[in-house]
């Protein structure tokens, strides 16, 4: 009886021990170019995913900027030429001290980096080099945070650029279809990724940008309902 006794008490330690080991607060990092910076996660992100895990349990790092390309944040970036670009990285490292400066001395549990991006890199025609973009700005990640269990949401680009802009004509746009593909391949290759359709959200005249507020809303809801299954496992 001693010893079963042992063993339950055993198996309840090592339980306490487990739940110790997965708690700290969900990281959430919030980035990209244009109608990322026009979004506002603490009007529409925010708010709902601390509802669901706690406002304490959560810390949100946002930095975002219009009209940039994937270069700004993936370090190693080249085009299909073998061009690169000076100013590789400078939006990344921002983001990243940003970012540092809200986790210093806390305990991480998840990390989930929401990505809402691509204009820059359609218009300047470098969707051939986008997936391996994508695929080099996780691993920079996974080095910089020292993890490999990073969740991905990904907004993917919508309809607009299907549309010419003076007539709303619907026109052919090779490059801004292969971004949109290359977005939903990179997150159907994996578990931890999930990418989001936005073409519902920048109204009747399918905008570049989304219409505000309800547009913004209705994403960061789709942030948070993705953000929540992916932290789930599912």
């Amino acid at each position: 009886m001693k010893s079963f006794l042992i063993i339950i008490i055993s198996i309840i330690t090592g339980f306490g021990l487990l739940k110790a080991e997965v708690s700290g607060k969900h990281l959430f990092i919030l980035s990209g170019q244009s109608n990322m910076a026009r979004f506002k996660p603490a009007l529409w992100f925010t708010p709902g995913i601390s509802k669901k895990l706690g406002a304490e349990n959560v810390i949100v790092s946002f930095h975002a900027e219009g009209g940039q390309p994937i270069s700004k944040w993936y370090k190693e970036w080249k085009s299909s030429k073998g061009d690169s670009d000076p100013d590789a990285g400078k939006i990344y490292d921002a983001m990243m001290e940003a970012t540092q400066t809200k986790i210093d001395g806390e305990k991480i549990q998840t990390v989930t980096f929401i990505w809402m991006q691509g204009e820059a890199d359609s218009k300047a025609q470098n969707s051939d080099v986008y997936l391996a973009s994508l695929n080099g700005l996780k691993n920079q990640l996974e080095e910089d945070l020292q993890r490999t269990d990073i969740n991905f949401i990904i907004g993917r680009l919508s309809d607009s650029g299907f549309f010419r802009r003076r007539d709303k004509k619907r026109v052919e746009n090779l490059h801004w279809e292969e971004i949109r593909k290359a977005q939903q391949s990179f997150a159907d290759a994996s578990q931890r990724a999930v990418w989001i359709d936005t073409d519902d959200l920048n109204g009747e005249k399918n905008e570049l940008h989304l219409i505000k507020p309800d547009g913004y809303s209705m994403l960061g809801e789709r942030y948070v309902e993705a953000a929540l299954k992916l932290l789930d496992g599912k």
